[in-house]
């Protein structure tokens, strides 16, 4: 029997098959038109994956989604392929917007990458594509480089401190802001999510909310205790409302960190030259931790979560409680 017979058998008993199930071939063809019908296009799909996300992670990835609806718009999510989500992501990377501190693209291509990542693993979650078929998968992330932040010296904290005395509309608040951060050494959400009822007066602690739903107590001065209670009460703050605020009472926002930075970096040159912003106090002070009273110690001062598969961070840390972390306060 030739290969031409062998195939011809095969339709036939499969014809008979169907037949015997009352399924016609074309009810086959129906059904997996369906099915196909039912994946949605990558720009129908960016905004459910966009109201699902958190607030962080829209803010983040909202640029790149629209960079593949644009890219992708029209196609269903299982029509994407691998190379063609790297080419996307090359020319994201080739059309980065040029800031002093840029790094050639690599930040707007590891983004966009993680951003693809996100939308097709809500993708695969949902049932729409199999995990196999993940194109962004698929595609590697470039290198991370290395940060070009540094721990700045005395001098350069003593600069800040003093621009921020004298400028601006609130220096008291944008000296409550600087004095946080340096202290504590906190993520920029952390200080606006604060509430007066995350203050622990008697033990000298602060609940800090960060980016991925984390807690912890982070212990500060008696001096910047009294700072936040002052201001709190000062400026009306509701318990259970943000703690930060205008003079006027109305809740501090990211804006205000933009204003404090760019007005720094008038009166600093050197503030706009190295792109300085409040995630360098964050840096200073972990690195003066790390270097007085170890990097253990450092870590749960940084608030870091260590993940189940981080298996070597576990080996070389330990978890630190607040009260270990007392230790490394300033």
């Amino acid at each position: 029997m030739t290969a031409v017979d062998e195939r011809s058998a095969v339709l036939e008993a499969a014809r008979l098959l169907l037949d015997q199930m009352g399924i016609s071939p074309a009810d086959l063809v129906e059904a997996a038109a369906g099915i196909k019908a039912t994946v949605p296009t990558v720009a129908e799909y960016v905004p459910v994956v966009t109201a699902a996300v958190g607030p962080g992670s829209a803010r983040l990835y909202g640029t790149y989604w629209r960079k593949a609806a644009e890219a992708f718009g029209g196609r269903r999510l299982d029509e994407v392929s691998a190379t063609e989500s790297e080419t996307v992501m090359r020319q994201v990377r080739a059309t980065a917007l040029v800031r002093r501190n840029s790094r050639d693209g690599a930040s707007a291509a590891e983004h966009f990458v993680a951003a693809m990542r996100c939308l097709y693993k809500r993708a695969v979650a949902d049932g729409l594509i199999a995990e196999g078929a993940n194109p962004a998968a698929k595609v590697s992330k470039p290198g991370r480089l290395a940060s070009s932040r540094i721990a700045l010296n005395d001098d350069r904290l003593a600069e800040l401190f003093d621009a921020a005395a004298v400028s601006g509309n609130d220096p008291e608040l944008d000296l409550l802001i600087l004095r946080f951060h340096l202290e504590t050494a906190c993520r920029r959400g952390g200080l606006l999510a604060l509430r007066p009822m995350d203050l622990d007066v008697q033990q000298c602690l602060v609940l800090l909310r960060e980016k991925g739903g984390t807690h912890r107590q982070q212990p500060v001065s008696p001096t910047l205790m009294h700072y936040l209670q002052h201001h709190a009460t000062e400026r009306g703050a509701e318990p259970d409302q943000r703690l930060l605020r205008y003079r006027s009472g109305r809740a501090v926002n990211r804006r205000r960190y933009d204003h404090l930075w760019l007005r720094l970096g008038k009166t600093l040159p050197w503030v706009v030259t190295q792109q300085v912003s409040a995630h360098w106090l964050r840096h200073t002070a972990l690195t003066w931790v790390e270097r007085v009273f170890g990097y253990g110690v450092a870590l749960g001062y940084a608030g870091h979560t260590e993940t189940p598969n981080d298996a070597g961070t576990t080996a070389r840390y330990g978890r630190v409680h607040w009260r270990g972390v007392r230790g490394g306060q300033r």
